[in-house]
């Protein structure tokens, strides 16, 4: 198989590549050039945000390819200009979308027939919210491949290469040993994907010619907030103490949900939405998520071997508890 990234160098991107690469396949990744791609692949480079221009270098490279990959999650006509570029080029192209394409609050188990967001078109651009800047390149996507394309709409990823720094706060957090807040409740279950899962299917799901919408989600409570965290201590040896801690404690002193402690949602439409999603229709087309220990020890390894210090997007707020209301909390 001849594949395309358009991105291709960090997280998802670069788990896509590697995963393609491990199944000896032609991969040409085009990318922006701030991270170099891994071994073994042709690199193209161009800046996407600057229209025909930016896309120079893959316009003059002469080849088709069975597969495209894109994994944009700025303004939509990125995706549009792309795609349109490709349309006679490629076999198939997959845009990975998010579960946020959904209208607020997306009610527990919905699946990908429910409501969508507004307004969104392929031909967005500028300072377009998250939510209908991936709903617009889902557009630009079938606008160009119709039913040759494919939208994995994901929710929350985790894994080796993470640059939002979820799992590596708590990792890191917890490395540091002592007393560490924890949100309860502890049986709270959570819904994510391992970025190398994703990958894996996402070649397999566009291989097979499947199109159209899927959520790429764990079943909901494929691990749960106790198991997360205990996890965490276990990998780091570090004999961390969690001070499991009510919800409604911490709301009152001002924490953030999701970003002040990352992955923890309390209950409510905000909860039902992240981890409560439905799953069938992947898991039917085969996506299988690996237990949570292999995610969280893999994670642990690949810091480590970073010096415990996980690369940070430019365009994502770092997210962790203040050390000072974490003091407040624990003095409680």
């Amino acid at each position: 198989m001849k594949l395309l990234m358009l991105g291709g160098t960090e997280f998802v991107g670069r788990a896509l590549t590697e995963a393609a690469l491990e199944r000896d396949w032609e991969v040409t990744v085009f990318h922006r050039g701030h991270h170099a791609p891994p071994p073994g692949v042709r690199a193209l480079t161009g800046d996407r945000t600057g229209g025909e221009r930016g896309l120079a270098a893959l316009a003059d490279h002469a080849g088709d390819w069975d597969l495209v990959v894109d994994t944009w999650s700025g303004v939509p006509t990125a995706v549009r200009d792309a795609a349109r570029l490709l349309a006679d080029r490629a076999g198939h192209y997959t845009y990975v979308s998010s579960r946020s394409v959904y209208a607020f609050p997306a009610p527990a188990g919905l699946d990908e027939d429910g409501p969508l967001v507004g307004g969104a078109s392929p031909d967005d651009e500028g300072d377009v919210p998250y939510d209908r800047a991936k709903r617009g390149g889902e557009l630009a996507a079938l606008d160009a491949f119709g039913d040759r394309a494919l939208l994995a709409r994901a929710g929350l990823i985790i894994g080796p290469g993470e640059n939002i720094g979820r799992l590596p706060w708590w990792l890191t957090r917890i490395a540091r040993g002592g007393p560490v807040i924890a949100p309860g409740p502890r049986t709270a279950g959570l819904q994510y994907v391992d970025a190398r899962d994703l990958a894996s299917w996402i070649l397999d799901a566009a291989a097979a010619g499947l199109h159209g919408p899927f959520n790429t989600v764990s079943r909901p409570g494929h691990t749960t907030m106790g198991e997360l965290l205990d996890t965490c201590v276990r990998v780091t040896g570090s004999g961390a103490e969690l001070r499991w801690t009510d919800p409604d404690t911490l709301l009152a002193a001002g924490v953030e949900p999701w970003s002040g402690l990352p992955v923890w949602l309390p209950e409510g439409e905000l909860y039902d939405a992240l981890h409560q999603g439905g799953h069938a229709r992947a898991e039917a087309a085969g996506l299988r998520c690996r237990p949570v220990g292999e995610t969280v020890a893999d994670t642990w390894t690949w810091l480590r071997e970073r010096g415990g210090t996980a690369p940070q997007r430019p365009d994502r707020p770092a997210v962790g508890l203040d050390p000072r209301l974490e003091k407040k909390l624990l003095a409680l």
